[in-house]
């Protein structure tokens, strides 16, 4: 396949800048076997049946962008893609010249850090400090919003571009699908007798992007870490045996469960995923994906018209501007049954 089948022209009118006035206030474009419905996100509830299992993924978004400089005194900005353990991560830097293996970099005017050296496209950073880097990266970072939205973090981001059920720290995007839901929804769909489940996969800069190959085949895939619980999989599996759906809350939560399940069968635990999802792919786990609309020559746009198919994806997008749907992260939602 080549890359150029999964773009299109967006007007950048349509990209969100910012979020609703109210979580759940979104437009929802509903794909049932090819047929495209305009719906208020609030329809979602009615589109879900008892017994269901609904797939959260509760990464949390960490402050990962800082600023700072180099002890030569040329600036810096650090972003952070990774927290390897208390005191080390793997991180983006820009800066006039990259730093070397054995210097220090002065960050948010208070924090040392050392440069131990590079992993692929990553620099391996120690910060110098008895206080573990999440705790320093609350207080000293800030958020880090997509290169779409124009604005830097307002307060309003501080919450909006974070779900109400995120809990496990470590992503340096937000599972975008999940901000819709705010907790009367969630209430809502477990009184209907949908079992919520979690999984937790920490998102990468890698989603935003493009694959600038020609040929698909060609595009080399970012990775990322994941966790499926017991629970979670015992949930699933009780799912299929009363003949329930599977409805996968983001790219993310999918793309966690068919890593965990590429040998067959959905197992728990952690894992290391660099998952490529293009059409032809034979999905295990999901039945249904709810998602937000993706950015032209993307790995999620190629995976949601693997899952939806691509001759009704493209029309659906097509449909989407056409009725000035609000794109990307802060944008609407899209709910996919599998082709």
């Amino acid at each position: 396949m080549r890359t150029d089948e999964f773009d299109f022209v967006l007007p950048e009118a349509l990209i969100a800048q910012y979020p609703p006035e109210k979580r759940g206030t979104s437009r929802l474009l509903s794909l049932h076997e090819g047929e495209i419905e305009d719906q208020k996100f609030s329809d979602f509830l009615g589109k879900v049946n008892p017994g269901d299992v609904l797939v959260l993924n509760d990464t949390r978004v960490i402050k990962a962008r800082l600023f700072g400089n180099k002890r030569s005194g040329g600036k810096i900005e650090v972003l952070i893609e990774r927290v390897l353990n208390d005191n080390e991560v793997l991180a983006q830097v820009r800066a006039s010249k990259s730093p070397v293996a054995g210097s220090y970099l002065l960050l948010a005017d208070e924090l040392s850090v050392e440069v131990m050296g590079r992993v692929g496209e990553f620099f391996h950073l120690c910060f110098c400090s008895d206080v573990p880097v999440l705790e320093l990266l609350e207080r000293f970072g800030r958020l880090p919003l997509p290169p779409y939205i124009t604005h830097t973090a307002e307060d309003n981001d501080e919450t909006r571009y974070q779900t109400v059920f995120a809990r496990e720290s470590g992503a340096v995007a937000a599972p975008t699908a999940g901000l819709h839901f705010d907790d009367v929804m969630l209430q809502d769909l477990m009184a209907k007798g949908v079992n919520i489940v979690y999984v937790t996969l920490h998102v990468g800069a890698g989603t935003f992007q493009p694959v600038r190959a020609e040929r698909v085949s060609a595009h080399i895939m970012h990775s990322e870490c994941y966790n499926i619980p017991q629970t979670t999989v015992d949930a699933i599996a009780t799912a299929r045996n009363v003949g329930a759906r599977v409805i996968a809350v983001g790219t993310t939560s999918l793309r966690a469960l068919e890593s965990a399940a590429v040998r067959g069968e959905l197992h728990a635990g952690f894992g290391e995923t660099r998952i490529f999802i293009t059409p032809g792919y034979q999905f295990r786990v999901v039945d249904v994906l709810l998602t937000n609309f993706h950015l032209p020559r993307s790995t999620l746009l190629m995976l949601v018209s693997a899952f939806g198919g691509m001759t009704q994806i493209r029309e659906a997008y097509r449909h989407a501007v056409e009725q000035q749907y609000r794109f990307f992260s802060y944008g609407d939602a899209m709910l996919i049954e599998r082709k």
